[in-house]
């Protein structure tokens, strides 16, 4: 059964990203405050406007698409993709013309 829930298909990582307007200051504050949601709901940075989320599950995965939907702002564009730790897993990074070092992928902590 543990073998089950540590599966590379089972594993999903949900990425958000968004280009939201920034032209005012009422404006950059709704983007800094959407920013700010999705981090305290432990989303990390990839790149600009492209967040990232390890979640151990497809339903666990679903509770933060939930989570990010409902903190929507009424205007700009924002997207959700999930995606499986095995899709993940065959990104190709590059910081210019080489290939970038993959980060430690997030240990999940089980208390049950």
């Amino acid at each position: 059964m543990k073998s089950e829930r540590l599966n590379a298909y089972r594993i999903m990582w949900v990425l958000v990203f968004y280009d939201l307007p920034t032209e005012t200051k009422k404006e950059r504050k709704i983007a800094g405050d959407f920013r700010k949601k999705i981090m305290a709901d432990g989303f990390a940075m990839f790149q600009f406007s492209l967040y990232l989320r390890h979640s151990a599950s497809m339903e666990n995965a679903q509770v933060h698409v939930a989570r990010v939907k409902k903190i929507l702002p009424e205007k700009g564009k924002v997207g959700i993709m999930t995606i499986t730790d095995k899709q993940f897993g065959m990104m190709e990074i590059f910081h210019g013309q080489k290939t970038a070092e993959r980060g430690d992928v997030p240990q999940q902590l089980e208390l049950f």
